[in-house]
């Protein structure tokens, strides 16, 4: 069975993914899909809409065989990390193909991309070191580093998310010296970062989230942009755990924890460097939002996305020491859910894959999981009292999702 990987949020799954799941089940002619999925906290640094579980289920329900989680510690990471980890997955679960969505579409651009930064790597890393040092952030001194280098039009644009992303699955499959090859699909339509709806079927994560949580929260204005499957679980899930998740609902607990935390504390914990815990500490005491202590502590320095996945390491009080002990890639396969023909895979492949796959945490010890654990207990907290005992109880007691045809 010739199986596709994808690497996924579906925070929700919409249009967008359907089409970008049925085009790479075409342009690569496999016959199952398989997908990497953040667990509850996503790579820019905020909680997922919904759980994990009922990102699954929409995921399956839409034609996706088979779902992996992509733990705590790569899911919450910047890009290079975070495809490490995925790419890690889809390698040691058989696949074929790794297939991502970008904006540039055109594989052999990226192939030229990475040929061109890997024989000019010194001096590209010296421009980026001059620009962050003028107080540019990381991503956009590697833009301007790379635009300031290349010498022609055939190179991806690395300032946009998709093709960065791309790029480091690129780069990840490389240095893994995984067999998967890479394709792309175009993505279409609207922008990922897109925050209105900019057409009659296709439409952003950012965008419907930002409907379901704008003053009408009205969930029947996304209803033409997700499946109906996706949008009967949204229904679904608002129903029984008491509504979606959003910073704004964990805002308490981070305030608590830094107003009850000294400067040297917080410098501790991952990804604070260079002062920043004077600045989130400061701000703390006169916010009375999430959003407010976001607007705060943004500086030309630290993008939006970077400031949100420090926050969200104090909120789940991941240290520089629980992150830097841990290994560059996934030591295990955390199914999630499977379709029929998903667990025929399972039962015919898993012989041969070369990490162990896990369907039940009591039957498995790692560090990634303890903290996976960690992160749901936190997650659930952004509940009513009745959507956190669920919630809390799912993590050990839930067994993987099994769709029936």
């Amino acid at each position: 069975m010739k199986a596709v990987g994808v690497v996924v949020e579906y925070n929700p799954f919409h249009n967008g993914h359907l089409y970008h799941l049925q085009q790479a089940k075409e342009q690569t002619g496999a016959d199952i899909s398989i997908a990497a999925m953040s667990g509850n906290f996503l790579q820019r640094g905020e909680p997922a809409l919904v759980s994990k579980w009922a990102r699954t289920k929409m995921a399956l329900e839409a034609g996706v065989d088979i779902v992996f989680e992509l733990p705590y510690r790569f899911a919450t990471q910047h890009a290079e990390t975070f495809a490490e980890g995925a790419v890690s997955i889809l390698s040691a679960a058989g696949c074929d193909t790794l297939c991502f969505g970008s904006e540039s579409g055109e594989l052999e651009a990226f192939n030229k991309t990475i040929a061109f930064l890997e024989d000019n790597n010194e001096v590209f890393q010296e421009k980026i070191k001059s620009y962050t040092g003028e107080g540019y952030s990381y991503p956009k001194s590697i833009a301007l580093s790379f635009h300031s280098l290349a010498p022609s039009e055939s190179f991806i644009d690395i300032s946009r998310p998709n093709n960065i992303l791309g790029l480091h699955y690129i780069q990840a499959i490389i240095r893994q010296k995984s067999s998967m090859k890479a394709e792309t699909i175009t993505r279409k339509n609207a922008g990922y970062h897109d925050e209105h709806f900019a057409s009659a079927t296709i439409a952003s994560a950012t965008s419907i989230r930002k409907a379901l949580f704008g003053a009408a929260g009205e969930i029947e204005s996304i209803k033409q942009y997700v499946p109906e499957t996706t949008y009967t679980q949204l229904i679904n899930y608002r129903d029984q755990y008491g509504g979606f998740h959003s910073w704004e609902d964990y805002w308490p607990l981070l305030k608590y924890k830094l107003l009850q935390s000294t400067p040297s504390e917080i410098k501790e914990f991952y990804e604070v460097e260079e002062g920043l815990e004077n600045r989130l500490l400061a701000a703390a005491g006169s916010s009375g939002s999430f959003q407010q202590f976001m607007e705060s502590i943004k500086t030309k320095r630290y993008t939006w996305t970077r400031l949100q996945r420090v926050c969200l390491h104090i909120l789940t009080n991941t240290s520089k020491d629980t992150m830097k002990k841990s290994q560059k890639t996934v030591n295990y396969l955390k199914l999630l859910g499977a379709t029929e023909k998903g667990r025929s895979y399972l039962n015919y492949k898993k012989k041969d894959f070369n990490l162990p796959l896990v369907s039940k945490l009591s039957a498995f010890s790692d560090p990634d999981i303890d903290l996976d654990i960690k992160a749901s207990r936190i997650y659930a907290l952004g509940q009513t009292a009745k959507g956190q005992e669920q919630l809390l109880a799912e993590e050990f007691a839930r067994p993987p999702i099994m769709l029936n045809s």
